[in-house]
């Protein structure tokens, strides 16, 4: 039997690098997965190893109340109560100095990452199993403070706020609420960041973070899906309030 037989789980950010990772992951596992995303994560296959029987897809806007709420219902319409709520979904603004940075890029990378978190525990949370697990994916960055990213690290920073104070109040039902922090991660999100900063750098972004990561590598997104694993199962059953680090430790 696997970790999550008969769970059902929602993956906010469904169709992104780590999303899919972990969907095969859980689904491997036993479980039943809502991959949630704005971009349809069927372009060039990519959901054609899940199972079409414990498997969904639905487009939605995360920082929208009405998308959310909508997600939330088709899952337990589909399947019934969810067990595992991974809020996933992220952008990754721009890397620009403080007084250069544009007000409406913080905006949406405050909308997609803080009230996209908020608004799937909000909406989410009533509609989970007791006994239940919640994970939000922050990032490294939540641990540290660097130029040029003020959106992202505000984000990163304010959803480890937010999961704190759902934890104490999901706490009585025994649902479990903990953060997930990748690093550089091998994926096309990174690789988007480091074009960019590769830059402002004048030198290979890549190779300047693996200099800051003690292990030496980039994250594989299959690391970061077991970690996710981790905190969906019964595995992670007294771990709530948490800050699991997959960063080859980065942030030290």
């Amino acid at each position: 039997m696997g970790q999550l037989e008969g769970k059902v789980c929602v993956i906010t950010g469904g169709a992104g690098s780590i999303g899919m990772a972990a969907a095969r992951l859980f689904v491997g596992e036993g479980a039943k997965v809502m991959l949630v995303d704005r971009d349809t994560p069927a372009r060039g296959g990519a959901t054609a190893a899940l199972p079409a029987a414990r498997s969904a897809f639905i487009a939605a806007d995360v920082s929208s109340a009405d998308d959310t709420r909508r997600y939330v219902a088709a899952t337990v319409e589909r399947w019934g109560a969810i067990d595992v709520l991974f809020s996933n979904a992220g952008n990754r603004g721009v890397i620009r100095p403080l007084a250069e940075y544009p007000d409406e890029v913080f905006d949406s990378v405050i909308a997609v990452h803080v009230r996209g978190a908020f608004l799937a525990c909000k909406y989410g949370i009533p509609a989970m199993n007791d006994g239940g697990s919640v994970i939000i994916t922050s990032s490294v960055a939540g641990m540290r403070g660097d130029p040029g990213v003020v959106g992202y690290i505000t984000a990163k920073h304010a959803q480890i706020g937010l999961m704190r104070a759902v934890a104490k109040e999901a706490a009585p039902r025994r649902i479990r609420v903990n953060t997930l922090h990748p690093g550089p991660v091998d994926n096309g999100f990174q690789r988007e960041l480091e074009r960019d900063l590769s830059g402002v750098l004048k030198r290979d972004a890549g190779q300047f973070f693996d200099g800051l990561i003690p292990l030496g590598r980039h994250a594989h997104v299959d690391e970061v899906a077991r970690a996710a694993l981790f905190l969906a199962s019964d595995q992670s059953s007294f771990t709530t309030a948490s800050t699991l680090m997959v960063d080859g430790g980065m942030h030290v």
